[in-house]
């Protein structure tokens, strides 16, 4: 019991930290749906689209967290904040990249929708998103060295009040401004900054060696390929979805907001874990790393099967927060409950399969994680969803794939880790 009690002491302020930046999501979401049903529709897409590109910069960043982790379990100060100092270096080299890269993104923005209504929402959002990519990469690179450390509270409690910022600024810019769907963008990259501005003043900075840096690269890029090309197999699937027709597609897009409501709080667990590991294997301690995974997913998969039911049993109250008003809210809650419905059924193996995936990412094991998450999406689930379209394109059928792949996906990282091939692996 002691030690589900360390766990949740270093895991509760990430996982509820995910919730927060969940909660900020859907209130972005439901505001933008009151705005314009098109900013609704536009928002998803644009974001992943914008996260297919600076997404993978951002967890190429992230992984300095993960050396921290480790030098902090091998009890190297020195280590910890040359770390940092080195994510932050390679975050700003990404915010540069980014900007670069925003007319290449602009040319995938036509294969999300037929309406141009939806697509001239979508460039602007898309292009402040990305602009934005080095005050991201920056927070993020601040706020892994924290995680890496333990110091988890003051990661949730600085991401609390930007995200309340962000929040303030969404009705701000949204509907006082008229800014619309760049008011909602604007706000994001706003709260980044002041995250960035308030943790990086309290890191030492501890100049890096170039080695330190090309093994932070060289382990972060698998890390980063793993979340870019993740985001492009979805990016594909919501394209896909969004040629069933409009009301489809905005029911679609409010679905995956409450999922994301949902799965949030296993990505704080999944980074937990992964700090855990990672501390376990700097002290060269493999047996410790599997013992605490394991209490890890009791407390993970509890957690998520809780959150999966009340979504089932409050599923009108939770889209009421962005059906329209007329003729056409009745196709919206019944859509609506059958995709929540498919949603719950799939929670727990994702649940599972993000945990696990962060635990092999804490000890090093990134190049896995990125292959197999390759070869169920590209090999197995696309073709699936492709198959589908052509055969019976509704939006439950299209959902249903997600079952497949999530259960498939799950199925490879657990038996990885049982293996314990990632137990040899050495950062540091």
């Amino acid at each position: 019991m002691r030690e589900y009690c360390e766990i949740l002491r270093l895991v509760w302020p990430l996982a509820l930290g995910m919730v927060n930046n969940a909660v900020m999501q859907f209130v972005d979401r439901a505001f933008l749906a009151r705005e314009s049903i098109y900013s609704l529709e536009a928002a998803l897409p644009a974001s992943m689209l914008a996260l297919t590109i600076a997404g993978f910069f951002q967890s190429v960043t992230a992984y300095s967290g993960t050396f921290v982790a480790q030098f902090h379990g091998a009890g190297d100060k020195k280590g910890e904040d040359s770390s940092y100092a080195a994510g932050t270096i390679i975050a700003v080299i990404s915010g540069i990249l980014a900007l670069a890269l925003i007319p290449a993104g602009r040319l995938a923005m036509p294969l999300m929708s037929d309406n141009p209504e939806v697509l001239a929402r979508a460039n602007i959002y898309y292009a402040i998103i990305m602009a934005g990519t080095i005050a991201t990469c920056g927070h993020i690179a601040a706020s892994s060295y924290f995680t890496g450390i333990g110091k988890t509270g003051r990661v949730f409690w600085i991401g609390l009040a930007g995200n309340i910022l962000n929040i303030a600024l969404d009705y701000l810019l949204i509907f006082e401004a008229g800014l619309g769907i760049a008011g909602a963008a604007y706000a994001t990259v706003i709260s980044s900054i002041m995250q960035w501005a308030t943790l990086g003043i309290m890191v030492k900075w501890e100049k890096p060696t170039l080695e330190l840096i090309g093994r932070i690269l060289r382990f972060g890029i698998p890390s980063g390929g793993y979340t870019i090309l993740n985001i492009i197999s979805f990016t594909i699937f919501v394209f896909i979805t969004g040629k069933v027709g409009d009301v489809e597609f905005a029911v679609s897009n409010a679905c995956f907001s409450i999922n994301w409501l949902l799965i949030a709080p296993m990505e704080g667990f999944a980074i937990g874990a992964s700090t855990l590991v990672g501390q376990y294997q700097g002290r060269r301690d493999s047996e410790g790393a599997r013992r605490v995974l394991k209490k890890i997913l009791v407390l993970a998969l509890s957690f998520v099967a809780l959150l999966s039911a009340l979504a089932v049993i409050f599923n009108h109250s939770i889209l009421s927060l962005f059906a329209p008003t007329g003729t056409e809210s009745a196709l919206f809650y019944s859509l609506g409950f059958k995709l929540i419905l498919l949603m719950a059924a799939w929670q727990i193996f994702d649940a599972a399969d993000v945990v696990v995936a962060g635990a092999l990412k804490g000890a090093g094991d990134t190049k896995f994680v990125m292959w197999w998450m390759v070869a169920v999406a590209f090999g197995i689930w696309l073709p699936l969803v492709w198959l589908v379209k052509a055969t019976h394109n509704t939006m439950p059928a299209l959902w249903a794939t997600m079952v497949v792949y999530v259960v498939i996906i799950c199925a490879g990282e657990i038996l990885r880790w049982r293996r314990g091939k990632w137990s040899i692996i050495k950062l540091t």
